[in-house]
């Protein structure tokens, strides 16, 4: 099967892995409760948009994106929104989608 191309914003990717690998390493750049950097925030919300649940994660807009603790104690990406609300997402939903139920 052949790879697929994938576009995030400004940048371009031969395949999803090497998305999926950008994001991961733009995740541990930041440290919990840092602010996403301009450059990265136009990636990360071409990300989002490809997100199964964008619209839910997005709301009424959003003002910026954060790394904060996510369940695990591991972080995560976090939509801030405009109301003032907040909403973790996975980067990883956003380029290979929902895992299938029932799958390993």
């Amino acid at each position: 099967m052949p790879a697929k191309p994938m576009t995030l914003g400004p940048l371009q990717f031969a395949k999803k892995g090497d998305a999926h690998a950008h994001l991961k390493d733009m995740l541990n750049r930041y440290d919990i409760g840092d602010k996403v950097g301009a450059t990265d925030e136009a990636v990360l919300l071409a990300a989002l948009q490809k997100h199964p649940e964008a619209a839910a994660k997005i709301g009424p807009g959003i003002t910026n994106f954060s790394v904060r603790s996510a369940d695990f104690r591991t972080k995560c990406f976090w939509v801030n929104r405009v109301d003032g609300t907040t909403e973790k997402f996975s980067y990883q939903t956003c380029i290979y989608g929902q895992p299938q139920s029932g799958s390993v």
